[in-house]
């Protein structure tokens, strides 16, 4: 059994870009709706923990650019130092483990409703409404949770930015150009941080 164990594919290592897996098993992004106020708990430190291995991939569950991101209760956020301080032991605990771990990031756009939004106004519908942008172009709160990424990950391992579900406009094929923006804009503020 243990021979035929260290020939599964999954058990296999995997070169990722610039990270060296040690096995191919990915904890994929779980809404877990357990971050009250939109801040990350300090039982999220154990829950990341407990998933982390050496060389292994983790993704944070969906977590919220801005105020106006919000579509469902107690989902955490990354647009207030609040939420920076709190994600850092977390960080801290899968990296003590040698884990790799990515932020996704989101804005559920017009899923959310009045309820959620700041003062009941209209939830936003998306943060981008043209195609092509430019780095120059891209939204503020999006900047901003990824320099917020860059304070509470040290450095960004991996963003992943969550855009299904008419969280941001399927246009034409266009996300493409959405994917190449966000990766130039973190490349420059990464290296720029070190």
């Amino acid at each position: 059994m243990g021979e035929q164990a260290s020939t599964l594919p999954l058990l296999t290592p995997y070169k990722l870009g610039k990270f060296d897996l040690s096995h191919r098993v990915v904890l994929a992004p779980l809404t877990r709706q357990r971050s009250y106020g939109n801040v990350p708990q300090p039982h999220a430190i154990l829950y990341y923990s407990q998933r982390a291995s050496k060389g292994g991939l983790l993704i944070t569950e969906a977590t919220g650019v801005s105020d106006t991101a919000q579509g469902y209760l107690d989902t955490p956020g990354i647009w207030t130092k609040e939420h920076v301080e709190a994600w850092k032991p977390i960080v801290n605990a899968v990296h003590a483990k040698g884990g790799i771990f990515f932020c996704q990031i989101w804005h559920v756009g017009r899923v959310s409703n009045s309820g959620f939004q700041p003062n009941g106004q209209a939830p936003i519908s998306c943060l981008i409404t043209h195609y092509p942008i430019s780095p120059e172009q891209f939204p503020r709160t999006l900047w901003r949770a990824c320099l917020h990424q860059l304070e509470a990950f040290f450095k960004i391992q991996g963003t992943g930015l969550h855009k299904s579900s008419a969280y941001h406009p399927q246009s034409d094929g266009q996300s493409e150009n959405l994917n190449k923006t966000l990766e130039q804009y973190l490349r420059k503020k990464n290296s720029f941080m070190g």
